[in-house]
C-alpha cells in the first residue's frame, strides 16, 4: 500500500448548478478560488468541468484555458488540474478526443466505454490514447461497472491503450437507480484489478464518506466533492467542497497515509 494518498476534488461537475448549492462553483473566479480552499483542505488534483453561457457543461477548449488560468494564478503549481471528457449526452468520440488534442492539458480523464462504445471505435481511440502518452498527458480511464475492468486491461494488453500510466477511476454509484453508491461494489472492480497497479475511485450519494474510507483502507486514490455528493455521512448539506476533501484527508491521516502533494500526485498518475 502506498504511504501517500492523492485526493482529487471535482467541485461542480456537469449538470448541477447553484439551486442544488449556493457554494457550487461555476465560474472561473469561484472555481479558481474554490481550488485555493481545497489545496488547503488536503486536495492534490483538481477535477475540472466548466460551464457554457446558459450553463451547460462544454469542452470547449478556450473555456478550459480560462478555468485553468484563473486556477494557476490562484494556487500556481500546487493542484494538479485533470480536465474531463465527459460527454454528458452533448459529445460523441470525436468531439470528446478533439478536445483534449486542442487543449493538451497536464491530465484528463476519459470513460472508457464512451471513447470506445462499439470495436469500430477502437481504431481513433488507439491513436488517440497514444498521442496523450507521448504528449505526456496523464489520462485517467474511468469504469462505471466492474464489468468494465476487463475491458480496460484488454485494451491495454492488445496496444489500444498504453500499459505505461495505466489509472482507473472506479464509480460507484453513477448508475444506480437513485445514484446512492454501494461501497460493497468496490471489492468488486478490485476483484478485477491487478493489485500491484495503482487505481482511484469516487463514490456518489450519502455514502461518499463510507466508501472513500474503504478505498483509502485498501490502498487506493479518491475523488470527493460536489459533482458526486452534497451531504455529510449524516445526510446534512456539506458548507462546501473543503470541508469534503478536509474529512477525507483526515480520514487518509488516520489510516496511515499521508495526503500527496501535487508534485506526489502527479508522479503517481505518471507512474510506469
Amino acid at each position: 500500500m502506498s504511504a501517500l494518498a492523492a485526493i482529487a476534488v471535482a467541485p461542480n461537475g456537469a449538470r448541477r448548478g447553484k439551486a442544488d448549492h449556493p457554494k457550487l462553483p461555476i465560474t472561473p473566479e469561484e472555481i479558481a478560488r474554490e481550488a485555493a480552499l481545497c489545496a488547503e483542505a488536503g486536495a492534490s488534483q483538481l477535477h475540472l468541468h466548466v460551464r457554457d453561457d446558459e450553463g451547460r457543461h462544454s469542452l470547449d477548449a478556450g473555456r478550459y484555458r480560462e478555468a485553468i488560468a484563473a486556477v494557476r494564478q490562484s494556487v500556481g503549481d500546487a493542484l494538479m488540474i485533470q480536465i474531463t471528457t465527459e460527454a454528458a449526452g452533448r459529445y460523441g468520440p470525436d468531439e470528446q478526443m478533439d478536445a483534449v488534442k486542442r487543449l493538451k492539458p497536464e491530465a484528463a480523464s476519459a470513460a472508457v466505454a464512451e471513447l470506445i462504445p462499439t470495436s469500430a471505435h477502437e481504431a481513433a481511440a488507439t491513436q488517440f490514447y497514444h498521442w496523450a502518452a507521448d504528449a505526456g498527458v496523464a489520462l485517467q480511464h474511468i469504469l462505471y461497472e466492474p464489468g468494465e475492468v476487463a475491458a480496460l486491461i484488454d485494451f491495454a494488453r492488445r496496444g489500444v491503450i498504453p500499459e505505461r500510466g495505466l489509472h482507473p477511476l472506479f464509480v460507484l454509484g453513477k448508475r444506480a437507480p437513485d445514484q446512492q453508491a454501494d461501497p460493497r461494489e468496490l471489492m468488486a472492480f478490485l476483484e478485477r484489478w491487478p493489485p500491484e497497479k495503482p487505481w482511484s475511485a469516487c463514490a456518489f450519494g450519502r455514502t461518499e464518506t463510507a466508501a472513500l474510507a474503504m478505498a483509502l483502507a485498501l490502498g487506493g486514490h479518491v475523488r470527493v466533492g460536489f459533482e458526486n455528493s452534497l451531504v455529510r455521512p449524516d445526510g446534512s448539506i456539506a458548507a462546501d467542497n473543503a470541508e469534503a476533501v478536509g474529512r477525507i484527508a483526515g480520514m487518509a491521516r488516520a489510516l496511515g497515509r499521508r495526503p500527496a502533494t501535487a508534485d506526489e500526485c502527479r508522479a503517481l498518475f505518471a507512474q510506469p
